[in-house]
């Protein structure tokens, strides 16, 4: 029988414990606005981002949560004894001085409250679409993988159909009430919606007979060390679906065709300062950007990303970013 594993990152359904399994072995981590993990660098501002961060080790498989766990608490909270301690916070805060609450909502005035995202609904799959195997929904708080064995039409998703929030510490989804304090108790909050079937594909976006707006230009910037270059591409929204990048046998061109969700397109072959390696160079299409880590044909120094670029006179050094 089949069961699942509770690594985070992985959480896929194995038979074979000693299958590969890749995770991330350190505790998430939400500090201004930017999201990550310990055991790793990458950081990203939204939630989206956040669970695409690709997993940084490399195991087996378990089902007992093995992970690294934070230091014992002795004033950890139960659900309700949250919702009491909220409660005593206002409670305290009404009876305080004038004066003291006046400062208060200076302060916090100040620092208003972030806005959560804005989220829309995945819809659902279209009939007798081809589902692969292990597709898990595509709705935020299912997780649910495909089981041919169980008929489409007795399905049931449960999910969020809101965004997540953080704040003040507090964690939840902005369709329900309900908030927790450690992120691990976050990902268990059970969905507050239900629907008959699950999303495992998506509807395709079709635009008609509307053309996507063609982008000329993106900025860019980009970083390298002896050999690697990173680059960033800056276009929201980039529908991972839809979009292509195709590092180019002649080692020294990437073709991008970036497709966003709002019917933006951008769509060049990126002629790069110097030649890469095209089976090792790879790329991740985040909310807000899009990174190229190129893995340089030769150990020299990139004074531009695009051949075409003008330089600056300026010597990059390893490490340090330069815009273009």
């Amino acid at each position: 029988m089949a069961q699942q594993c509770v690594h985070r990152g992985c959480g896929k359904h194995f038979l074979d414990s000693s299958e590969p399994c890749t995770y991330h072995p350190g505790l998430p981590v939400f500090h201004e606005g930017q999201k990550g993990y310990r055991c790793c660098k990458p950081r990203v501002l939204t939630f989206d981002e956040f669970l695409t961060l690709p997993p940084c080790t490399t195991g087996t498989h378990s089902i007992v949560d093995d992970t690294l766990q934070p230091e014992p608490d002795i004033n950890k909270l139960t659900p309700e004894q949250v919702d009491a301690k909220i409660a005593a916070q206002n409670a305290k805060a009404s009876a305080e001085p004038a004066v003291a609450r006046q400062a208060v909502s200076t302060q916090q005035a100040a620092t208003p409250t972030p806005k959560a995202e804005v989220v829309e609904e995945v819809e659902s799959d279209e009939e007798d679409v081809a589902l692969p195997s292990g597709a898990r929904c595509k709705r935020k708080g299912c997780g649910q993988s495909y089981d041919a064995k169980v008929p489409r039409g007795e399905e049931k998703c449960v999910h969020h159909p809101g965004a997540a929030l953080f704040h003040e510490g507090s964690k939840g989804w902005t369709c329900c009430k309900r908030r927790v304090l450690e992120f691990d108790e976050f990902m268990k909050i059970e969905g507050c919606t239900t629907k008959a079937r699950h999303v495992f594909v998506g509807k395709p976006k079709t635009g008609g007979n509307e053309e996507d707006e063609e982008i000329k230009e993106v900025r860019s910037d980009f970083y390298q060390t002896a050999s690697t270059v990173i680059a960033s591409l800056y276009l929201k929204k980039v529908d991972k679906t839809t979009s292509s990048i195709n590092f180019k046998a002649d080692k020294k061109t990437v073709a991008l065709d970036l497709r966003t969700s709002d019917r933006k397109r951008y769509c060049v072959n990126m002629e790069l300062f110097a030649t890469i390696d095209p089976e090792k160079s790879s790329f991740k299409i985040m909310g807000t950007k899009v990174e190229l880590t190129l893995v340089k044909g030769q150990s020299v120094g990139w004074s531009v990303l695009r051949s075409g670029d003008r330089g600056t006179g300026e010597i990059i050094q390893a490490g340090r970013a330069g815009r273009v």
